[in-house]
This record gives C-alpha cells, structure tokens and sequence, in this order.
C-alpha cells in the first residue's frame, strides 16, 4: 500500500539502522573523541597542498582514514511522523547561526532544505556532564557547516521546531577564508555559494520543479504522451543560428535543436495525438536578461486539432498552475526581493511563512489582440497591458514646426503617450517631476537616444507657465491637441512624450521607438515610485501576425532568395483562404495561423497551425521563400512525414524559463536556473567553454582559421 506524502520529506526520511553510529555522549562513549576540524587546519579538498605536496607535514592516511570516518558515517533523518513532543529525533542541515548566552547555554539554528526552521537548545549544569561535552562539541563546529543533529522534540510550533540537543556531528567543515556576512554578494564563479546563501534565489530553484510538476500533472490529466526526442539533431534552417556538434566522420556534424519542432510534426504523422516534453534547446544568439543560448521550454503538439484548440489548452495550463501553486507556497518580501516559499506545514496544519502576497488567478478566455492592434496601440507586439497609457497618433494635430524639431523623416507619423505620476505635494511634486523628467530624458538607452527617425521628446504639463507648459506645440497645436479625447483631461504633472516613426506599415517588427519608450518609462516611473508597483498578471493573446518579414541582415532566415523570411517559421499555416491567395500575390500581406502569449511585456511562448500537405510546404520554401534545392533537401525527413497522411496539427511552445522568472518575481532567467550563462554565453562556474587542443582538433578534423581569413569571409 502506498504510504501518504508527507511535507517534510527531505527532513525525515530515518528510521535509524541497526548498523548506523549515533554520535552521542549519552548513548556512545565515542563522542568524547569526536572533534570537528580546527578552522586552521588542512581541508579535505581535491586543492588541498597537503595532499599533493611530498613534505613531511603531509596528512597520513591515518589521518585521512579518521576524517573520512568521522565526516561521512553518520544516522539519517527522521520521518515526519517522528517530529511529536517528547520524541528523539534526527535532523540534516546547515549550521546557520549560534548565539552563545552563556558558558552552559547555547542556541543554535540549523537551516534545513525544504523544511521548517529547527532551533536546538544546549545547556548543562555539572562540568564534566555528557551535556557539557554535547555544548562544547555544538559550539566548535564552524558556523555554515553540514551537521547531523539529534536532539528531543521540546516543541513544535508555527515557524519552528525546538529541539533539546542530544547529540551533534559535524559532516564537513566550513573554511575560514570564505567570509560570511549579511548581504554578501559571491561572484558568479562560486555559484555553489550564492545558492546556498541566497534565500531568494535558492526559493526559486526549489520553485521551479515544482511549477513543472504542476504543468506536467494538467498535460496528463488531458491525456497527453511525454516523448522525448534527439538532442542530436541535423542542421536546418529554421530562422535562429545553431550549435554544431563536429563527429570524428571528416565533415559531418550534427547541431543541436532550436526547438523539437520537425520531430513534434512528424509525431503527429506517427499518431500521437497529443504530444508534449520539457525540451531543451539550443540558439547560438546574442544575450540578454531573459535569454540564455540553452534553455527549457514546454513544448506541445496537437494532432487533428486547430490553434483554438491549441489556445484553449494552454489557458487551461496557466489557469490551473496558480490556484495550485497558490496551495503550496507563499509570496514573500525580503527587502526589494519578492519571491515564493514553501508552505511547509507541521502537523498541527501551522504554515512556516507568513507570506502577504498570492500569485493572481487568471480566467479564461484571455484577451486577444492581432499583431496589428497590439503595435498601433502598444507600438509592440508583446504589450504589458499593466501600463496605465496607451499610444496615440497626433501628426495631424501638431504644427509642422514643432514635428520638424523632434525628426528629419519626411512625412511621418507621429504618436504620443501620457503619463500621470503620483505625487503628494510635498516630497513629490511638479518641479521634482520635471528634474526627474530632465534626468531621464539626459539618460536614455543608445537604441532611443540614436534613433534614425529622432530621439523622444517630453513636455510636462505645467498650468503655471504659457501654454502650461506646451508652448514649444504653439497655440493651434495646443488647443488641437487637448481637444483629443486622449489628452483632454491633462492636469499638473503629466508628462507628455512624443516620438516619431517611418509612414510605412508593421511588417513583423517586435517594437517601434515610442513602444520601447513606453516600457522604458514606465519602469523608469515605477523604480522611482511615481507610478504604483503592480504584480498583477496580464495574459493576452497576440494573433494574426504577418506570415514574413522582410530581411534585416541579421537572422540566418532560412537562406531562400525571396528578400524576406518566415516570421516565425516555414511551418506555420496561412491564417484564412484570403491568405493563402495572398502567397502568390503579394506575400508580405499574407497572415500567418500564429499566436504568441504574453504576460507583463514578456512573450511566454508562441505557436501556430502547421502546413500539414507536404505539397503545400514544398509550395511556401521552394516558391515563395524561393529556397534552394539544397535547402529544401534539409527538410526532406518532414516533406515524407506530411506525404504519409499527416493529419491538422497545431501546437505551443512555452518558455519555462521565462515562466518560473515571471511567477517568481525576478526579470531575469539566470535567477531561475542553477547555472547559468553569462552574457558572453560562458558558464563562469566550470569556466566553459574552453579551448580546444591539437589532439581535439585533430579527431575531429577542424583547424582554427587565422583572423585574417575570418575577416576576409565577413567582407
């Protein structure tokens, strides 16, 4: 019969063995010889120069066989049924603090993964006592250090377990050159230590699983089949630059996955009907907060199925996830940190943690917006819909003058926004605003402060002064302006801000300027609290993006000779018949089955129909991205998959990095995953990548091309 989860699983596991040595003074005469190692002395380190110098000071193994011994046999932990008043107990953990009160009294906490503070109490009253020899031994551990503790359960309450030490064993020792303070901060290449002291980012690792766990209990719930596919892969022009994998057959190579989509595809021809994993994938691209060259995403896939379905199935992920996650943890604030914790619950049904915050449950269905929407009233096509303003287009209202101070584009368009800040009158007030203003403007990011078309212009709505404030748009402008509806109702303090772009239509950009700039502000406000912090979660849909983009010279594409590239992928269906006749006429305009979900401003993930007759998939690379014969060979694997019958199939990809960042309150994935990349794609932890030897070089037939060379390629 299967015995029920308990809550404190990692903190009882023991019944203890018949074979196990209990290091206590009172049980086993041994303890008296039991000595944890003197901070000055040689660890027992893999760099230890004990162990590689050949002096006569060298540890013997003697001496090594007595600390292997005494670090490494020690009692499990005990179950969680055992933790009840009047029982002994064992505990694993950390030595986290000490506080010494007295020679015969000593406190002490022991940081226990996943589980409820434990605080042991050591005190004696006869010198000489098994008891002193217990507080002597707790208080020559090094603070930090693995301990095994056994001790009587005094009491159990909230936040706490209370234990009467009977017993403590020392499993390490913590050395004394790493310095331990309040709100240290350890460099990335020791990222062992900023885990293990970083309450935040540790709760977001051991969140993580959890959120996963979660997701993957829906998907089966839905009878959908986890399958795993290659991680070797073939080299395929998706859109994004891949990682090779050299093999040691002279010119072959694999590359490893942008995303399992053809596999998930040809699944579908297989008859799997739902399919999902939690795949890695890997994008040789530039970095960025919430970007890492490999990272998890939820990939899924449906067979005879449309993106409706698609869409309804991923909000009933989503809207099951945070009621559940709601019931295990608790959303806490540590100074600017908010982040979840566990609600690690006692028997008495006490949580650990006060948490004041929950995750908000979204309904579903969720907004929808099209590409062109979102970008006309965002000016981006993944909009935080927390953003109290919207964008609106004034180039008809405003004199000529004034548009040819903020650019040098003809005949453009010109948009704005507004920004009501809060402020009290007193601390905050207009002119304080205005400096902030002042400053932000001399600030600004190069993409905004350089752009071609201008760089934003603010104006702060003053009625004390002429035009309050708005003289640079003159008294026509002014009227014209405050007569629209948007800006009809500007009081002391708002901040106007102008921006001005190219006439021309959205053609499968992410953002314009003044897009940017409306992120860019509003955070900008928020840090400096003039607008009210929001941890609401604003799920959306973006849909009907255009089926291609132009080229920009910087993403592969997929190499054909069209002048332009799948927005997304060659995989994704046309949206409507009307469409699909546009393939032939004028591709650009034609729109794609496409949906991506966004929350707060971050594209969580995206998906579409696929083109799931091979002949129409044959018809989209070969004639419309005008894809070589070669290029077309590459996908030969998937054009045989859809001539074998392949039904309608759409499918979803969500980024499970960006999730777990998103529901544990932090901007960047490298706070959610263990070890991360820098923003050179280098893991500082291992030192990776290195460089590659002769003798690497030469099983795998490679050589290193001399800068010259290189150069040579790029002209």
């Amino acid at each position: 019969m299967a015995q029920p989860r308990v809550s404190l699983r990692r903190l009882c596991r023991l019944v203890p063995s018949q074979n196990s040595r209990l290091y206590t003074s009172r049980i086993n005469p041994h303890w008296q010889s039991l000595k944890c190692l003197p901070r000055n002395s040689q660890r027992l380190l893999h760099t230890s120069p004990a162990l590689a110098s050949p002096s006569g000071d060298k540890v013997s193994g003697q001496k090594l066989r007595e600390e292997w011994a005494q670090y490494s046999q020690f009692p499990s932990a005990s179950k969680a049924a055992d933790f009840v008043e009047g029982n002994k107990v064992t505990v694993h953990g950390f030595l986290l603090r000490r506080r010494v009160k007295s020679s015969k009294l000593v406190f002490a906490d022991i940081q226990v993964e996943n589980g409820p503070s434990v605080q042991v109490t050591s005190t004696f009253k006869e010198d000489g006592s098994p008891e002193q020899l217990v507080t002597r031994a707790l208080r020559a551990v090094p603070l930090y250090s693995p301990v095994s503790v056994t001790g009587t359960v005094a009491r159990l309450h909230g936040n706490r377990i209370d234990l009467d030490l009977d017993a403590v064993q020392p499993l390490n020792a913590f050395p004394k050159d790493i310095i331990v303070s309040e709100g240290v901060q350890f460099p990335a290449s020791a990222r062992h230590l900023q885990i293990r002291f970083s309450d935040p980012l540790r709760s977001r690792l051991l969140a993580r699983p959890q959120i996963g766990f979660q997701l993957r209990k829906t998907l089966n719930d839905l009878d959908f089949t986890e399958v795993e596919t290659p991680i070797l892969f073939k080299s395929t022009p998706e859109g994004a630059r891949e990682f090779l994998v050299p093999t040691r057959r002279r010119g072959l190579a694999y590359a490893l996955p942008q995303s399992p989509q053809q596999y998930k595809q040809i699944l579908m021809s297989s008859g799997i009907r739902g399919y999902y994993q939690f795949a890695r994938c890997f994008r040789d691209e530039d970095l960025r907060a919430d970007r890492q060259p490999e990272f998890t995403q939820l990939d899924l896939e449906m067979g005879f199925a449309t993106g409706e379905d698609v869409m309804r199935t991923v909000e009933t992920l989503v809207s099951q996830l945070l009621p559940a996650l709601n019931a295990q943890f608790n959303v806490v604030r540590q100074g600017d940190d908010i982040y979840p914790v566990p609600k690690r619950n006692l028997d008495n049904g006490e949580s650990t943690e006060n948490g004041d915050l929950q995750w908000p449950e979204p309904t579903a269905p969720f907004l929808r917006l099209t590409y062109d929407e979102a970008m006309t009233r965002f000016g981006i096509d993944k909009p935080d819909l927390r953003i109290p303003f919207e964008l609106h287009r004034v180039d008809h209202v405003l004199p000529a003058q004034f548009v040819s101070m903020i650019t040098h584009t003809e005949q453009p368009i010109v948009e704005a926004f507004r920004i009501r800040p809060q402020f009290d009158g007193e601390t905050v007030t207009p002119g304080t605003i205005a400096e902030f203003v002042d400053k932000l403007m001399d600030q600004l990011p190069k993409p905004l402060a350089n752009n071609p078309d201008g760089a934003p212009a603010a104006l702060m709505f003053n009625s004390k002064k002429p035009l309050c404030g708005l003289s640079s748009l003159g008294f026509e402008g002014f009227d014209a302006l405050t007569s629209m509806e948007a800006f009809s109702d500007l009081e002391d303090g708002d901040v106007l801000v102008f921006q001005a772009r190219k006439n021309a239509p959205f053609q499968g950009e992410g953002s314009t300027a003044l897009g940017v700039a409306r992120t860019h502000f509003y955070r900008s406000f928020v840090s400096a609290g003039l607008l009210p912090q929001s941890l609401d979660l604003k799920f959306l849909w973006v849909v009907n993006f255009p089926m291609f983009t132009p080229d920009d010279g910087i993403d592969p594409g997929q190499g054909g000779q069209a002048g332009f590239k799948a927005t997304h992928h060659p995989f994704t269906a046309p949206l409507t018949e009307a469409d699909v006749e546009m393939l032939a006429t004028d591709p650009l305009k034609a729109r794609a089955d496409h949906y991506d979900l966004v929350v707060n401003g971050v594209e969580l993930g995206g998906g579409s129909r696929r083109i799931h007759l091979s002949s129409m998939q044959e018809y989209v690379m070969r004639n419309i991205l005008k894809m070589t014969d070669a290029g077309l060979a590459q996908f030969s694997h998937l054009l045989e998959a859809l001539r074998a019958g392949c039904p309608p199939h759409a499918g979803f990809a969500l980024g499970f990095d960006r999730l777990v960042a998103i529901l544990t309150h932090t901007d960047s994935v490298r706070d959610v995953i263990a070890f991360p990349k820098s923003m050179k794609g280098e893991d500082l932890t291992v030192k990776s990548p290195s460089k590659m030897t002769a003798q690497q070089l030469e099983t795998y037939h490679l050589a290193i091309a001399k800068k010259e060379e290189v150069n040579k390629q790029d002209v």
